[in-house]
């Protein structure tokens, strides 16, 4: 017996699929899917979330001298003239970042090479790109799901059963978040 299901796919396309069902999952909470998916997902998902678990507070808080560009009253960058050009002015911040230990910046790439960053778009700017963000999803796995987890180990999600798809007769499930 195989160890894993081929989906109907060659081996790129599946993996492609899977990467992208999971990133899904992780951003959004649940996805809609056939029985068949969901549990290649839920294996991957799972053995990520169970990383960030283990690694959730593996860091250290770091306290940085950053560059921040000063603003106007509209929000628009301040610039000077300095020999005849227009720069702009910088005020320097203090900041604190967190900064991963070597085990838990292990974990943040080894989920990189299977999630794929979420480009967010605002309801009202739809079809524009502006105020477009990047969502790193690891991060977002880290800061908000992992804590939701602490205290429990495994059984990170659930499929429930819909019903059969009109179209083709297959069995879909809701892959959900517990």
């Amino acid at each position: 017996m195989a160890k894993y299901r081929k989906l109907g796919r060659t081996s790129d396309q599946r993996k492609a699929l899977i990467r992208n069902q999971v990133t899904a999952l992780l951003y959004n909470g649940k996805i809609v899917t056939t029985e068949a998916k969901a549990k290649e997902i839920r294996k991957v998902a799972e053995g990520l979330i169970a990383m960030a678990v283990k690694e959730r507070d593996n860091f250290e808080e770091v306290t940085v001298m950053a560059k921040v560009p000063r603003k106007d009253a509209n929000g628009k960058r301040v610039k000077e003239v300095v020999d005849g050009k227009k720069v702009t002015v910088y005020d320097e911040v203090e900041k604190k970042i967190k900064k991963d230990l070597p085990s838990r910046l292990h974990a943040r790439r080894q989920m990189n090479k299977v999630l794929y960053s979420v480009t967010s778009v605002p309801a009202e700017n739809a079809g524009k790109k502006k105020n477009t963000k990047k969502i790193d999803v690891a991060t977002k796995v880290f800061d908000e799901i992992a804590p939701k987890y602490a205290d429990r180990n495994g059984g990170y999600t659930r499929i429930v059963k819909i019903g059969q798809r009109k179209g083709d007769g297959a069995l879909e499930v809701l892959l959900e978040l517990v």
